[in-house]
């Protein structure tokens, strides 16, 4: 497999890189070399190529280079444009159509022409799309960043021209991409969807990885202290401490609004800022330039000399020193950025052992939820800032769990895991395998500790699976599709052929490519009626012992919260003194789940199955606990494995049920064994 990587913005090369040298010259750039090293390891990729602009001028001579090797199998290739002279990404949709005519022509020269093209940003999806028109080659799609984030995050109307015709960029590259791949749910699910070409069942989350074996060992050096410590009176105390370009959506003004304002943060801790690198501010690129400026303006203002530290300086290789003089110190990293489509730093923090501070927008909920490894704040509200921060660094049990949590961050966070599943991906994409279109029979089986708990048995499942000619395999969970999608590609499970999410409150269908999906709307169109969702939060607002779960649970047609049994009480009374009709579903003992009446997985079920036109005893439903009744309880094959919760097997509506004696996945084939020999036996 020949894979041509396109990302045309900043200054990017094979090492060295000078993060902060340009405005554009940042993650994205450490993510791609990344993924190409990882990518490198496995074997059915026999090339990989890296094509960006050349440009000459006085950023250094390194990029007017046309070709530089990275890595074994790895080339970076320089194409001239329109300009030229180095382009901010405001300014790049004026190279785009002559840097795709010279990779056209480039591509024409090699002795084979890629299988498949990746961009990075819109521009290089502008590109790939046009070597798309002329030479039939397929493109996937990482954004990085979205212009309508940075549209609502300016707030400003109308929307600037440069921003306008990248958001333009952008819809065409989500309609037109084969695979759109996110860094996170809260991309996936939140960011993408003010897209009118967004269609979830085309995009997967994958999570970057990091290098963090070099974090977690990271040492203070006595360079990198002197160069922090000649700002600060006591450099002893603990260090908050923030790393980011300055740029505007960094948003590394209000962590100093928020230290400037508390007079506690101020007498507890100093405040480190890594913000780059610059000779002379006037020289910084794009709004880099007025960024420091208005944050030497606010240390002036408030008075912070002696206790806000803000280097010049600093060398790639410096970061973990930078990481380990906060952590000797017991301080703290905050990320405070408007939106943070992942957060690199937030995992090098955490591996180097300090706990985290971050933006409640983006890649850290999904990094917080799966590590617990900080807080999450809104990062408009100063207050929030300061109230976090003193929070852990004032409780020693807090800050010793979040110190915890960042030390499963690499095993959580893996480049080679997700070059793994990216190859899968691509592999599909090159060669599908096309769905069942008329099964035989049908099962589905609820995800969490009924398909997935147990390596093991995974690996038996999949092997089984492989067999089952004639069987559609589907998914039922209280997950939203991206979050179960994430978890069934870690566990390397079979891929499904219809997904049903959100307990039912959505449905999605595998497409003919045997990768993307395609919700069902004519599910949407069947349960939606009679659902006001407006009505029913109002009525559950403030209801005692019942919180929401997080925003990302909480879909068009299901609500999510805590609560206990009492509390599943007090939901259905206030529902019906409200006359609202609503199914509500309490698992776990502790999640609570409010959809349309008419949903559920069960309904969901019994859905798919007329779409099969399959008969009743065709179809098998394996689950474990309380969000699964309703669906164990409408089939007649139904399968609670050994390892069931929530008292399942004693439930009164299930005593038509099999209870395997085995447990996660091997439960599920026990019991579809022994409803085929009943089958069989009564045939």
């Amino acid at each position: 497999m020949f894979v041509l990587h396109i990302a045309l913005q900043g200054c990017l090369r094979g090492d060295g890189v000078v993060y902060g040298l340009t405005a554009d010259t940042g993650g994205h750039i450490r993510y791609l070399l990344d993924l190409v090293s990882a990518s490198v390891q496995d074997r059915d990729l026999t090339r990989i190529v890296v094509a960006t602009r050349l440009f000459r001028g006085s950023l250094g001579a390194a990029y007017a280079v046309p070709e530089e090797p990275i890595a074994d199998k790895v080339t970076l290739v320089r194409l001239a444009s329109a300009s030229p002279d180095y382009r901010a990404k405001e300014a790049m949709h004026a190279e785009v159509a002559s840097f795709a005519e010279n990779l056209i022509t480039w591509i024409a020269a090699q002795a084979r022409a890629p299988d498949l093209i990746h961009a990075h940003y819109a521009d290089a999806a502008t590109v790939a799309a046009l070597v798309e028109d002329r030479l039939g080659i397929p493109f996937v799609f990482t954004a990085h960043s979205l212009g309508r984030v940075k549209a609502t995050m300016l707030g400003t109307a109308p929307v600037r021209p440069d921003l306008a015709r990248r958001i333009a960029a952008e819809e065409e590259a989500v309609a037109r991409a084969q695979l759109v791949i996110a860094s996170s749910r809260d991309e996936a699910e939140v960011q993408y969807a003010g897209y009118a070409a967004y269609d979830p069942g085309r995009v997967r989350v994958l999570p970057p990885g990091s290098d963090l074996a070099r974090f977690a060992a990271a040492q203070t050096h006595p360079r990198v202290d002197a160069a922090i410590d000649r700002f600060l009176d006591d450099p002893d105390r603990p260090a908050i401490l923030a790393l980011a370009r300055p740029v505007a959506r960094k948003n590394l003004a209000a962590l100093v609004r928020a230290y400037g304002e508390s007079r506690a943060l101020q007498a507890h801790a100093n405040l480190v800022i890594i913000a780059g690198t610059r000779d002379d501010i006037d020289t910084l690129d794009g709004d880099m330039a007025a960024t420091m400026r208005d944050l030497l303006v606010l240390i002036d203002r408030y008075d912070l000399y002696g206790r806000v530290a803000y280097p010049k300086t600093h060398r790639p290789e410096d970061v973990p020193a930078i990481y380990a003089h906060a952590r000797t110190r017991g301080g703290l990293f905050v990320n405070p950025a408007l939106n943070e489509p992942f957060g690199l730093t937030l995992l090098e923090a955490s591996a180097a052992g300090l706990p985290l501070v971050a933006t409640d927008s983006g890649g850290p909920n999904d990094i917080v939820e799966t590590c617990g490894n900080g807080l999450l704040v809104d990062p408009r509200t100063h207050g929030a800032i300061a109230e976090a921060c003193l929070r852990i660094l004032g409780d020693p049990v807090l800050y010793a769990r979040c110190v915890a949590g960042g030390a499963r961050a690499a095993a959580a966070y893996d480049w080679d895991r997700h070059a793994a599943r990216y190859h899968v991906l691509l592999r599909a994409l090159l060669s599908p395998e096309p769905p069942t279109r008329t099964p035989r029979q049908l099962l589905v089986c609820d995800i969490d500790n009924t398909l997935v708990g147990c390596d093991a048995a995974m690996g038996i499942f999949r092997r089984w699976r492989s067999r089952q000619a004639g069987l559609a395999f589907g998914v039922a969970t209280g997950r939203s599709f991206h979050s179960a999608m994430a978890v069934l590609e870690q566990q390397d499970s079979p891929r499904p052929q219809v997904m049903i999410t959100s307990v039912g409150s959505e449905i999605y269908h595998l497409d003919a490519n045997g990768v993307t999906y395609t919700a069902d709307a004519a599910w949407r169109r069947i349960i939606e009626p009679g659902w006001d969702r407006p009505a029913v939060h109002a009525a559950l607002d403030r209801l005692d012992g019942l919180s929401p779960q997080g925003p990302l649970e909480q879909r068009a047609l299901k609500l999510s919260y805590f609560g206990d049994t009492e509390t599943e009480r007090r939901v259905r009374a206030r529902l019906a003194e409200a006359g609202i009709a609503a199914r509500v579903i309490h698992s776990h003992g502790r999640y609570l789940d409010v959809l349309p009446e008419a949903a559920s997985k069960g309904t969901a079920v019994d859905h798919v199955r007329a779409l099969y036109d399959l008969p009743e005893h065709a179809v098998f439903v394996a689950g474990d606990s309380g969000n699964d009744i309703e669906m164990l309880g409408a089939r007649v094959q139904a399968i609670i494995v050994a390892n069931y919760s929530d008292d399942l097997a004693s439930h009164a509506a299930l005593k038509h049920s099999y209870v395997s004696r085995r447990t996660h996945a091997r439960g599920i084939i026990e019991g579809v064994s022994h409803f085929r020999r009943m089958l069989a036996d009564a045939g």
